[in-house]
């Protein structure tokens, strides 16, 4: 029988992200997944300067395009565009992201093996193609509807949100247009809004929103494609994917046994992205077992309260503009608009600030107003707030 200090099950970026940490530092790891690598996953490929900064490794190898202005819409009017000083988000896809972060975790020291199945997993193991393979720690890096949360029963309480994207070949869209300029479109779908994002040969479309606008994202699509002149019946690569949301108070850590990313649900409800929180809980995760194999913690469990401490107050802003942008759209919209909120949500992406309610000065009167919009709405970043500082 083989026995790994940690086992890692998904090599998406959370699970290699964390494999490299811990195999850096002598753990002897096991990285798994059930997919032949290299294989694509449904995702707009951003990365923001943020997330960037949670990374183990330099990506550049895999980056297509930098990003340096946003350009937004409220239901396809009033075009105003942000940004232009530095870069915010770095472009890539995640089949050649998540590959290049298996290799390095590979080359770090972790023993990566693709297109595997884990049928079971358990406080000190797993079962791996009928195979009993025992490991002091278990991360949990194979989404929400994974088999590591499902054998532990987890109950995480997950909202969903959904999307559908595809990609649009440079020549079917002017490559010129979007040169250095990623595309929001606000309130043309609830719950979400739409996006145009450029990489190396091609723009990244797509459409987002609450899970039941699911029947309507093709459609929401195509309307998206046609305000900026895009023939949608070119866009190719097309896929539907849902977006995991952890509610408030949901337990991300069980004995030996964690979840990280889009497995606890760690993605960003405003933006839809999970990236930055890929990177953050992969780091607390590495952190959380090395204490556990040192015979510092005589359980993961400690892990839940790093993860709500370090992105519940980025959680709670996220939700208050949201229910505010689908409630309050016109008011929201326009704060958003304001320079001074400008500067706040450009900090936050290159990770200047951890959340807007960090800011000081001038900047706090409007992001208190869309806070207010939001408590209006039902306050549903209460819960988070509550929990970050309690943490």
């Amino acid at each position: 029988m083989e026995r790994f200090d940690v086992a890692i099950v998904g090599a998406g970026p959370a699970g290699s992200t964390a494999a490299i940490r811990l195999a850096r530092v002598g753990a002897r790891v096991l990285l798994l997944d059930k997919a032949k690598f290299p294989r694509d996953k449904p995702c707009g490929g951003g990365l923001t300067v943020r997330a960037l900064r949670q990374l183990p490794v330099d990506p550049a190898p895999v980056v297509e395009h930098v990003v340096d202005r946003f350009e937004f819409r409220h239901r396809y009017k009033g075009r105003f565009v942000r940004g232009g000083r530095q870069p915010l988000a770095y472009m890539t896809q995640r089949r050649r992201l998540d590959n290049f972060l298996a290799e390095q975790a590979a080359a770090a020291g972790a023993e990566f093996r693709d297109g595997v199945k884990v049928t079971e997993v358990d406080q000190r193991g797993l079962r791996l193609d009928g195979e009993r393979i025992e490991a002091d720690a278990i991360v949990g890096a194979d989404g929400a509807n994974g088999i590591t949360a499902r054998s532990l029963g987890f109950e995480l309480g997950i909202r969903h949100g959904v999307a559908f994207e595809g990609n649009l070949a440079y020549g079917d869209a002017p490559e010129e247009r979007w040169r250095g300029i990623a595309a929001l479109e606000l309130g043309t779908v609830p719950g979400g809004y739409g996006w145009i994002f450029p990489k190396g040969d091609h723009v990244n479309v797509g459409v987002g929103g609450w899970d039941e606008e699911g029947p309507t994202l093709r459609a929401k699509l195509r309307e998206l494609c046609e305000h900026h002149g895009l023939d949608e019946s070119k866009v190719e690569s097309l896929r539907g994917h849902r977006l995991p949301l952890r509610r408030a108070g949901t337990s991300l850590a069980r004995g030996r046994v964690l979840l990280v990313g889009d497995a606890g649900g760690l993605v960003d409800p405003l933006s839809g992205d999970g990236m930055y929180e890929a990177f953050v809980s992969s780091r607390l995760a590495a952190a959380a077992v090395l204490d556990l194999l040192r015979g510092h913690a005589s359980s993961l469990e400690p892990y839940t309260h790093a993860v709500t401490h370090e992105l519940g107050q980025m959680a709670a802003a996220s939700w208050d503009v949201k229910i505010a942008l689908d409630r309050y759209p016109r008011l929201t919209v326009a704060f958003l608009r304001a320079p001074l909120v400008w500067s706040v949500v450009e900090k936050v992406l290159t990770g200047e600030l951890k959340h807007p309610g960090a800011t000081r000065g001038l900047s706090r009167v409007p992001l208190r107003l869309i806070e207010g919009f939001g408590r209006l709405a039902g306050a549903p970043g209460t819960g988070y707030r509550l929990e970050a500082r309690t943490a």
